[in-house]
């Protein structure tokens, strides 16, 4: 006699799509902001790492030749802003350091752009290495890497006399 009628629904409502929608955004946003964090982090350990090893080969070049490579009165850098030179070879922006003392002068994990990227200064007496950094992070007074001619915007490693240093 009377057919019962069946309803069958398929699909979702048009508010459980938004509920769904919302928390997926809400997930990746958040998900950026840590990834951007770690990346920022990632940057700034392998710099610290890069000017400890540039370092250690300058110590050895140093005590090989009694003096430190020079930088013949300016900043030498990969970056085209400072020059664009080799990362090795008499050439290199830190001229005969590669390869004898390290394999291949380093270069800044982030892109040559805005004057950042490491940059080496030298009297072959005193030598200054930077690594010019965005505002991700920088260290304060007194900690490793501090520069205070550049707080806001450099890290440096110097030579023993950091009274000649904190003047370039």
């Amino acid at each position: 006699m009377f057919k019962e009628k069946i309803n069958k629904q398929f699909g979702f409502t048009l508010i459980e799509l938004l509920v769904v929608i919302s928390i997926i955004g809400f997930l990746a946003t958040a998900s950026m902001v840590v990834f951007n964090s770690v990346r920022i982090k990632a940057r700034d350990t392998r710099r610290k790492a890069d000017l400890t090893q540039i370092r250690k080969a300058l110590d050895l070049y140093y005590d090989a030749n009694s003096a430190y490579p020079s930088s013949s009165g300016a900043w030498r850098s990969a970056c085209p802003s400072y020059g664009g030179y080799p990362t090795s070879g008499a050439t290199g922006y830190i001229p005969n350091l590669a390869p004898t003392h390290i394999g291949k002068l380093p270069i800044d994990p982030s892109p040559c752009s805005n004057g950042n990227g490491y940059l080496y200064y030298s009297d072959t007496v005193n030598y200054k290495l930077l690594s010019h950094v965005s505002p991700e992070s920088y260290p304060s007074a007194g900690q490793p890497f501090y520069d205070p001619f550049r707080p806001t915007w450099a890290w440096m490693l110097c030579s023993a006399n950091t009274t000649v240093c904190n003047t370039w």
